[in-house]
């Protein structure tokens, strides 16, 4: 009886995965995993699908949030084309035709006029921000994937202590999943400075099943409107010591003077409209004009879930189609699918120099199996790749030693289709360059990976990238 009741069940939960997923999926391999997936493992296989496979956008209760998020985002838009800021035309085909499509896949235009300054440290990084918001005279806006505690957020809790007896307004937004620890008591004593903190879709049992599987990842602070950060780096101790194996971890950041800085702040006025359900901060305080601070061309570009289009997937394929000599990636989870996947393979059968550049080790088994997967079918049509010894969390792309783009997107389908993300683009040969010969150091003959001896890994290891491969859509 009870083995009856067991096979009724598991075969009516595997039915309606499998029928769900026929009719919500949107792409064959993932649905192809999912529904394997569910029929392999009874019970489990379905509720992950239940939690993460399910394309909750068209649930009414995100569809409002989307809704809502996409008016405000367009009334920023068309604010910022009534002249105030200096758009920028190319003349260049290539960067004509990138431009383009992120205004019309994110709605941002490219802005001339920037100052840019590249922080490649966690020191660097964050003795900028801490600069800037020890000058900050009107309000400061914070968000990040992880806050995490340690010496840096009490360095954070320090200056904002000072600087709301001076008047400043602070607004910070974290994500309740990146930033676990920032719950009950953590949290509060911001909120008893007066720093107005939210998290981006929050982890509670009623919206559990709305938000577990949508992650806000984006690095961004502003600081009067007139000065911006965003990169890489989440505000974690491990990037200014070594708390694992993994040592002290790396990455690259951004410090925006100029009219770009606009750009961020309307993604963060969108993001924290629709977690603080607040005012819409459209005022021109919170948007000042901005004058020249510099000579490079920037665009920001963001995506997430309540995108029309996968932004970042788009961006990224677009600059590998549009590259003619050499297309530089460095990723810490370099997970592409298959369509960036074959998009690279092209470009390096057409005579591109394509170069890879991804951690050696990971903070995750199942991301740096997934990884090894696709280097055979890269390395055999001349790619090369390089694997660094310590723990790069980068995110770069560079073509033709002239258009660069840093930020917080990984080559994945988390960060394509489930996460909200930001990158910055530089039309910028010299900034371009700088960046590719900081990318070049690390890609030593004793760092390349060779063909044949990457062949004669071990069958055990074969099996386990197989395996990983197999859930790479679902990750």
């Amino acid at each position: 009886m009870v083995n009856t009741i067991f096979w009724l069940a598991y075969v009516a939960v595997t039915l309606w995965s499998i029928v769900n997923i026929i009719f919500n999926g949107s792409k064959a391999t993932k649905m192809i995993s999912w529904s394997l997936s569910v029929i392999i493992f009874p019970f489990l296989g379905p509720l992950l699908y239940y939690l993460f496979g399910i394309n909750r956008r068209k649930f009414k209760l995100f569809k409002l949030k989307q809704n809502e998020k996409r008016k405000l985002f367009s009334e920023t838009y068309k604010e910022l084309e009534g002249g105030e800021q200096s758009v920028h035309e190319f003349e260049d085909y290539k960067q004509d035709k990138l431009a383009s499509l992120i205004r019309k896949n994110s709605y941002f235009a490219p802005y001339k006029g920037n100052g840019v300054a590249l922080l490649n440290s966690g020191e660097e990084t964050f003795n900028a921000i801490f600069k800037a918001i020890e000058g900050a005279k009107k309000f400061i806006h914070l968000q990040y994937y992880i806050l995490e505690d340690g010496m840096l957020l009490d360095r954070f809790y320090e200056l904002f202590q000072k600087k709301v007896k001076e008047g400043v307004e602070i607004r910070m937004l974290y994500d309740s999943f990146g930033s676990n620890s920032m719950r009950g008591k953590r949290v509060q004593r911001f909120k008893d400075l007066g720093v107005k903190a939210y998290s981006t879709m929050p982890i509670r049992f009623g919206n559990l099943l709305f938000t577990l599987n949508y992650r806000n990842h984006r690095k961004i602070v502003v600081v009067d409107g007139n000065i911006g950060f965003t990169g890489g780096f989440n505000v974690s101790d491990k990037y200014m010591k070594p708390d694992s194996d993994l040592g002290i971890w790396q990455d690259l950041h951004l410090q925006i003077t100029g009219p770009a800085v606009n750009s961020l702040q309307r993604v963060f006025v969108k993001d924290y409209h629709f977690a603080g359900k607040e005012e819409l901060l459209l005022q021109d305080k919170y948007f000042p004009k901005i004058e020249s601070a510099g000579e490079t061309v920037a665009q920001i570009i963001s995506s997430g879930p309540d995108s029309r289009y996968p932004a970042i997937m788009q961006q990224y394929l677009a600059m590998i189609n549009i590259a003619t000599k050499s297309i530089c990636i460095a990723n810490p989870y370099f997970i592409p699918g298959e369509p960036v996947l074959e998009a690279i393979r092209i470009a390096a059968l057409s005579g591109v120099e394509v170069t890879l550049l991804t951690p050696k080790i990971s903070d995750s088994l199942l991301a740096q199996y997934s990884m090894f997967s696709t280097f055979e079918a890269l390395l055999e049509v001349g790619a090369k790749i390089y694997l660094r010894p310590d723990f790069s969390h980068s995110k770069v792309i560079i073509i033709d030693s002239e258009i660069v783009s840093v930020g917080s997107g990984n080559f994945d389908y988390r960060s394509f289709e489930h996460n909200f993300e930001t990158n910055a683009i530089l039309y910028d040969k010299d900034k371009a360059s700088h960046i590719e010969e900081l990318f070049t150091k690390h890609c030593t003959e004793d760092a390349k990976v060779d063909l044949e001896d990457f062949k004669k890994r071990s069958p055990f290891s074969k099996f386990l990238e197989g395996l990983a491969k197999f859930f790479s859509p679902l990750l």
